[in-house]
C-alpha cells in the first residue's frame, strides 16, 4: 500500500499541488458564484456567474470563516456574498444598513437615518408587466431596483436599528427577495466577500447559451 501511494504521489504530485493551491485560492482569495434566482434583478440575473473578492473585507484561514486580518468593513451599496446560517445557503444581497444605522421602508421607499432616498424611473425599463425599474441613490451608489406596482408584504417595515456586528441587506428585486426582512440582520462573520463584476452568464431559458453582453459586466 505504501509503495502504491508513493508511486501515485510521484506520478501526480504536480497535479495534486496545483489542485490544492487552486482550492486554497478559491477559498481565501477569489472565486465565482452562480446566481440561480432573480432576487437581485435587474442588477444580477439568473445564470450570472459573479466574481467574488474574498479578500475585500478579511484575510481568512482557508476553508473557514476565521479572520486572520481585517481589511475593511462592508459599506452601504456593496453587493455582499454571505453564508447564511438562517437560510442554510449562500446568498447575494446589497448592504443598505451598517451598524448603528436606523432603517425603515414605506411603499418601497427606503429611509436611512431619517433621510428618504431619491428614486428616478429607469430609462429603457426592462421590467416585466406589473413591475417597474427605478434608479435608487444609495449613498454614493446609484443602482437599479425592481418594484412590484401593487407592492407586497415586503414593501414596508418599521424603523430598526442595525446592531453592532451586523448588517441589513436587501435584494434589488425588492418584492421578490428573502433578505434581511425575512432572515434578519446579516452577521459580520458570515460575509465571505464582495462582488463588482459578472464573469460570465448563461441563459437558462435558451439552452444555457452564453450571454456575451454580460461577460465582464460591471455591477
Amino acid at each position: 500500500m505504501n509503495q502504491w501511494l508513493k508511486k501515485v504521489w510521484k506520478e501526480n504530485k504536480y497535479l495534486v499541488v496545483f489542485v490544492s493551491l487552486m482550492l486554497v485560492f478559491r477559498s481565501a482569495v477569489a472565486d465565482w458564484n452562480d446566481v440561480p434566482t432573480g432576487s437581485m434583478k435587474p442588477t444580477i440575473v439568473e445564470g450570472d456567474r459573479i466574481l467574488v473578492n474574498k479578500m475585500a473585507y478579511d484575510i481568512r484561514l482557508p476553508f473557514t470563516h476565521i479572520s486572520l486580518l481585517k481589511m475593511s468593513d462592508p459599506q452601504v451599496g456593496d453587493i455582499i456574498i454571505f453564508d447564511s446560517e438562517v437560510a442554510d445557503k449562500k446568498l447575494v444581497k446589497r448592504v443598505v444598513g451598517t451598524p448603528g444605522d436606523v432603517i425603515s421602508m414605506t411603499d418601497n421607499i427606503l429611509s436611512i437615518n431619517g433621510q428618504e432616498l431619491n428614486y428616478q424611473l429607469a430609462k429603457n425599463d426592462s421590467s416585466p408587466s406589473g413591475y417597474k425599474d427605478r434608479v435608487e441613490q444609495l449613498s454614493d451608489v446609484n443602482h437599479f431596483v425592481r418594484i412590484n406596482n401593487q407592492g407586497s408584504q415586503l414593501s414596508n417595515f418599521n424603523s430598526v436599528v442595525v446592531p453592532k456586528g451586523f448588517y441589513l441587506a436587501l435584494g434589488d428585486n425588492r418584492d421578490n427577495s428573502a433578505d434581511s426582512r425575512v432572515i434578519g440582520f446579516v452577521p459580520r462573520n458570515e460575509i465571505v466577500g464582495r462582488s463588482k463584476k459578472v464573469v460570465m452568464s448563461l441563459d437558462y431559458d435558451n439552452y444555457f447559451m452564453p450571454r456575451s453582453e454580460r461577460f465582464l459586466h460591471t455591477l
